[in-house]
Order: structure tokens, then C-alpha cells, then sequence
């Protein structure tokens, strides 16, 4: 273990952690699956239940064969988690005056905090609000916001009053909306006027209004619609600025807001004479606690539901743990609170440990490029997750601007949302965290509602682009198509073989469509739908979704790994693959490369790249086209829409659903540019 591909914690990092070897990492682990019992039954003792969860803690089935799939964690235990967020951390930890988020906004002259006291009389005015409006325990609630502390509000509110809460990502369109709704029979939706993203200013509220048309012409009527007004609201400071000052465009966009009478409410009428204290909803572990919509490779996304007693403890004890959580940190996820890492990782997570984090509303480059490592220095953050793609388009831009700034804060890098390739994890080690920081790879899913692979800071020698180790309580496999397990180095499909506390409990309203997707291709075990190497020393590899893996004259290649290569060299900022259809070997690697600022693309280039594929995997993972690719297409998310790539690669221009694309103006370019293709 001393080559330099792997990189042991700093032991002021170990000295210091919750979790201070590998030894103790493994002790702890071996008891989790052994007896999960009693390891998750000590932790929920920490929380504040009603009524204490009954043993055994869990139940389950995972084998479609033996009769219903199903999990329960805690089942008969009643508990809130708001409750345990917010009052818990007020009176048992004494954490009220306790900054629980620093907002950050659009601009960097927006700025406000909020402190855990503060914070609880928020939701209960508009828990009291919501109540008043006639949503009770198992309604569903649709929330449609930017990222601002109210976002927050609305979602804790919901928990509180045990209401299911459906966050709808403010990037997604009308028509996105209208669907979810539509699936979860939301009774009320939660939005605001508009934001600014960057220069530009959504309209939140108009889309909004489009998709409760939508559901009307269809026939499904949401009554209520409540409004928060972000654009031009005073409470928010802007260094002393008034609406006239800039930069603070938000402040300058009050414009009309389109209105319907009988439907649409203000935020700030109803919560001006609301009370501030709210009794919870006391509510079973298994009671559901959200939805949040995934997209499936075929067919309309599916409603993931999480349940309330094992998302709590699970949510909790991963953050404590992977981020190594101390009472002094400061800590910021740059996730949106529309996606799973914002749920998790953002809120439920940090607010159970009392954390201070914050909640960042802009761009990472607006208005320039330094933007995130300003925000760092500014509020000392010492835990920093953010996801590759993040990293990738900072690193465009060279060292300059990290290290215009200290950083001398930052303690944990933390990644998340897809495979890192290795030049970037380095990049983001030895230039952002100057070598003395960790990092944590973290393999999760909107399905397994937490890390489940992933380091320890203080305990995991980590290798670049590698997930590591699994979880406490996880209990990964590699299968063959054939569903025998493989051991030792191992390539093929990850699954877990028993059910952590936060695994998802079904789709909303299609239970045959869970079985179906997670249990029933590899009875008795849950498939994540990746891909997965486990090296000779037992670290765990993510090697891309199953349907973005390639079959070439018999070999399984994995599109992350060819990107991983292609972005290595020095010309190349960003790399994506899909397969094409080949007459010999079946399939074939086609590839779009986004250059740096400054870098042409030639036959010398292409060249280059399809030697360094062949040194870096061997002569089978040659591509067979590579295109110059100005821009991918992304979702708002920052994913890259592969199945459109493949489409462009086939000239096929028959693209399907593109509604989620950020920009569609890539798509002309990228067909154009294929007359460029060389081969």
C-alpha cells in the first residue's frame, strides 16, 4: 500500500476522528451486519422516541421467490423527526442561539443566517399554516422552490405534521411538475415568485402555473398553491444596499407576479398571525416521510419513498461519520435540496448532529470564477462536498483562482453524484485541499437514501476514484449475469445482500414496478443497477450504470473508465462515451470530448487519445470515433443524458424527451460537428 496511487489519512485527520484506524472501522463493521440489532438499536437511543422502537428492529425479504418484498426498521417505534432536528437539539443539546444555516445568495452581497430557534418557530408557524389550509398526517405536498432557507421551512413543516413532503428541483419544467404531481395526488403546492440563476431570472411562478394547468386539463384540480415572495423581500441582508443598488438584481426583479385568486396565497399573509409553537405529529418508524422522483432508463420517473424512523438514524450517523462531524465544523453540501444529497446531506443529515451548514442559492462561477472558494473563506467551512462535475468545470480554469483565496479552513473534501476519474480527484486533493485534506468518495443513490460506500477520514487509505469500503450495515456483492457471486477481484454487478435503515420501501403507488427494478433479476439480493470492480485489496470500484457499459467483441468495458482515461490528457476537460453499433465486434466506444479553453481539436489530438485509451485499458477499448464536443447535454442536475449521445452518435434525430435539458442549443452543435468526426 505505498505506491501513490493511494493516499493514507493525514494522522492529524486520524487523531482526531470519531473513527481513528482501519482496525476500528472494522470491528464496527463486522458487529453492524452481524448483529444490526443492537448496532442501530444503541443508536436510535440517542433520538427521542414516543415510544421505543420494539426488537427486533428489522424484518425483510429480498427474495421475490419466498413471497412479498418487503423492509421494516423500528416498525411499532413512534417518533417525529423534525422533532428530533430541531426541539431535540434546542432542549436536550442547549443548540438554539446555534447558527443552523448561512444563506448564501445568488449574489455575494445576499446573505442572511438562521439560528436553530429561530428556525423551529419558522416551521411551526408554517406547519400551523399548513394545518390551516387542511393538510393532514399522509397528505402529499408538492414543493416547487429555490434554494433558500424557506425551502427548508416548507419540507420540516411537512415532517412535523407528518405530511408527505414531494420536492419538485425549481430547474425542472412545467411539464415535469405537472407529472409528479400528478403521480404523488399532491393536495397542495408550495413555490415562490422567481430567482436568479447567474443573469437569468426564472419565473418560477408562471411555470408553476403552467403545470397546474396541465394537471387540470387532465382532469386532477390542487386547490391551494402558496407563494413565497423571494424577489425584492427586505429581510434578506445586502450589505446595507437598497433596491436600487446593484448588484443585487434580485432586489431590482419585483415585478407583477401572475395571480389567481382563488387558488394562490401569499407565504408571508399566512404565517404574519400564526402561532409559533406546533404540537408534532407523533408518527410509526415506517410511517412515509417523502417522495422524491428518480428517472429509471425507460419509462416516467419513479416516486422513491423514504420512511421516517431508519431515514433518521441512517441519515445521522452517516453524516457523523463520512464527514467526520465535530460541534465546531461548519459544513457545506452544494447539492440542491431538490436531489437526494440535499435531502440527506443537506438537511436531515446535519441538522440530526446540530450542524452549522450552508445553503448556497448561486452558480459555482457566478459572478466569477473563484465564487465557491470565496464562500469557503467567508464562513471558515472545514467540510466541503460537492460532485465531479463541479470539479471537472473548476479545474478548467486552472489554480489561479483556488489559490487566490486560503482555503486554510477546510479540513474534508467530500464527492458525490457519479464516478470521479482520477485526474480529478487529484486535482481536487492536491489543489483544493492542499494535500492535507481527505477525501470521501461517496457511492450512494436517491434508492439507498445514504452513503453506502464509501472512506472514512480518519481510518480508510484511499485510492483516487475509488468508492472503498461499504457502510456500516451494507453488505456488497459482485454477480455475474448468471447471479453466482463472485469473489475476490471481481467485475460485474453491484448488489447488497441485507437492508440498511434508509433503503428506500417501494414506489409511490407501484408497488410491482419496486419488485420488478431492485429484486427480482438477482432474487434475495438489491441491484443498484451499476456496475462494480472490486480490486485485489478489496476496494470497490464504481464502473458506470449497467446500460452505460459496452459489450465489445465479447469484453465488458465501462464508459467511466474510457472518460477517465480520455480525461487525462491535458488538452481534454471533459469526456463522455456511449456505445455504437459495430458489424464485427457488435458494439464500439464512441466519443465526445470537450476541450480546454485554448486547446484545438486535430487528427494529432484524436490520435493522442486513442494511444492513451490503449495504454491506459488495452488495445480492446481503442475508440472508434471521437467528436469535438463544445458542450455535452446535461440535465439541470449536471448529468450527462447519454441516451441522447448515443442517439447523435447514430444520427438519429429522433432525440425523445429533452424537457430536462439545460441547454438545448448543444444538440444543433453536436450534430453538426459530426461531419468532424475522425475515425
Amino acid at each position: 500500500m505505498s505506491s501513490p496511487d493511494v493516499c493514507p489519512p493525514p494522522p492529524e485527520v486520524s487523531a482526531g476522528a470519531h473513527i481513528d484506524s482501519y482496525e476500528k472501522y472494522k470491528e464496527l463493521y463486522e458487529r453492524s451486519v452481524q448483529e444490526p440489532n443492537a448496532f442501530w438499536g444503541e443508536i436510535a437511543n440517542d433520538f427521542y422516541w414516543r415510544v421505543p422502537p420494539p426488537q427486533p428492529l428489522l424484518r425483510y425479504n429480498f427474495d421475490v421467490t419466498k413471497g412479498k418484498i418487503f423492509i421494516e426498521w423500528m416498525k411499532g417505534g413512534v417518533t417525529n423527526i423534525c422533532y428530533n432536528v430541531l426541539d431535540r437539539n434546542i432542549h436536550e443539546k442547549k443548540l438554539g442561539d446555534k447558527v443552523a444555516f448561512y444563506w448564501e445568495g445568488n449574489e455575494p452581497a445576499e446573505s442572511t443566517s438562521v439560528t436553530y430557534a429561530e428556525l423551529l418557530k419558522k416551521v411551526c408557524r408554517f406547519a400551523n399554516v399548513l394545518r390551516s389550509q387542511g393538510v393532514t398526517k399522509g397528505d402529499r405536498v408538492s414543493i416547487y422552490m429555490p434554494m433558500v432557507i424557506e425551502l427548508v421551512v416548507a419540507m420540516l413543516a411537512c415532517a412535523r405534521i407528518g405530511a408527505i413532503h414531494s420536492i419538485v428541483f425549481a430547474g425542472f419544467s412545467a411539464e415535469s411538475l405537472c407529472e409528479r404531481i400528478l403521480d404523488s395526488n399532491c393536495s397542495l403546492l408550495i413555490t415562490a415568485d422567481g430567482f436568479f440563476r447567474g443573469d437569468k431570472l426564472i419565473n418560477l411562478k408562471q411555470i408553476a402555473d403552467e403545470a397546474l394547468k396541465k394537471c387540470d386539463e387532465k382532469n386532477y384540480h390542487v386547490e391551494r398553491c402558496i407563494v413565497l415572495k423571494h424577489l425584492g423581500r427586505d429581510e434578506v441582508t445586502c450589505d446595507g444596499m437598497n433596491k436600487t443598488s446593484p448588484p443585487c438584481k434580485r432586489l431590482c426583479a419585483d415585478g407583477q407576479t401572475s395571480w389567481n385568486p382563488s387558488r394562490d396565497l401569499w407565504w408571508h399573509d399566512l404565517v404574519k398571525d400564526a402561532s409559533a409553537e406546533c404540537e408534532p405529529e407523533w408518527c410509526d418508524a415506517e410511517d412515509e416521510l417523502f417522495i422524491l422522483y428518480t428517472s429509471g432508463s425507460t419509462g416516467k420517473p419513479k416516486g422513491v419513498v423514504h420512511t421516517v424512523g431508519g431515514y433518521m438514524i441512517f441519515t445521522a450517523t452517516t453524516f457523523k461519520y463520512v464527514f467526520d462531524y465535530h460541534g465546531d465544523d461548519v459544513y457545506w453540501c452544494t447539492a440542491d435540496i431538490g436531489w437526494i444529497t440535499g435531502h440527506s446531506y443537506l438537511t436531515y443529515g446535519p441538522l440530526a448532529n446540530g450542524a452549522t451548514s450552508v445553503l448556497f442559492e448561486g452558480l459555482p462561477i457566478y459572478p466569477d470564477i473563484s465564487r465557491m472558494w470565496q464562500i469557503i473563506d467567508k464562513y471558515n467551512v472545514s467540510k466541503f462536498y460537492t460532485a465531479p462535475t463541479a470539479i471537472r468545470l473548476l479545474m478548467k480554469y486552472g489554480e489561479e483562482p483556488v489559490k487566490r483565496h486560503s482555503r486554510k479552513s477546510l479540513k474534508i473534501l467530500g464527492t458525490v453524484g457519479e464516478p470521479i476519474n482520477p485526474e480529478a480527484w487529484l486535482w481536487y486533493h492536491n489543489v483544493v485541499g492542499e494535500k492535507r485534506c481527505p477525501i470521501v468518495d461517496t457511492f450512494w443513490q436517491t434508492e439507498t437514501g445514504g452513503h453506502v460506500l464509501t472512506p472514512l477520514p480518519g481510518a480508510t487509505v484511499t485510492k483516487p476514484g475509488s468508492a472503498t469500503f461499504p457502510f456500516f450495515g451494507v453488505v456488497p456483492a459482485i454477480l455475474n449475469e448468471s447471479g453466482e457471486e463472485l469473489e475476490g477481484e471481481a467485475e460485474g454487478y453491484l448488489v447488497f445482500k441485507q437492508p440498511w435503515p434508509a433503503i428506500m420501501r417501494t414506489v409511490y403507488g407501484n408497488r410491482q414496478r419496486f419488485e420488478t427494478t431492485y429484486f427480482k433479476k438477482f432474487p434475495g439480493y438489491y441491484v443498484t443497477g451499476d456496475g462494480c470492480r472490486r480490486d485485489k485489496d478489496g476496494y470497490y470500484w464504481i464502473t458506470g450504470r449497467i446500460d452505460d457499459m459496452l459489450n465489445v467483441s465479447g469484453h465488458l468495458l465501462s464508459t467511466a473508465e474510457v472518460e477517465s482515461a480520455l480525461v487525462e490528457h491535458s488538452s481534454v476537460a471533459e469526456a463522455a462515451v456511449v456505445s455504437h453499433p459495430h458489424p464485427v465486434k457488435g458494439e464500439c466506444l464512441y466519443c465526445f470530448v470537450t476541450l480546454r479553453d485554448g486547446h484545438e481539436f486535430t487528427k494529432k489530438l484524436t490520435d493522442q487519445l486513442k494511444i492513451l485509451v490503449r495504454e491506459k485499458i488495452g488495445p480492446i477499448a481503442t475508440p472508434d470515433y471521437i467528436q469535438n464536443a463544445p458542450g455535452l447535454p446535461k440535465t439541470r442536475s449536471g448529468k450527462i443524458m447519454r441516451r441522447v449521445l448515443r442517439k447523435i452518435a447514430k444520427n438519429d434525430h429522433d432525440l425523445g424527451d429533452i424537457s430536462t435539458l439545460a441547454d438545448t442549443s448543444v444538440i444543433h452543435q453536436l450534430f453538426e460537428n459530426r461531419c468532424q468526426i475522425v475515425d
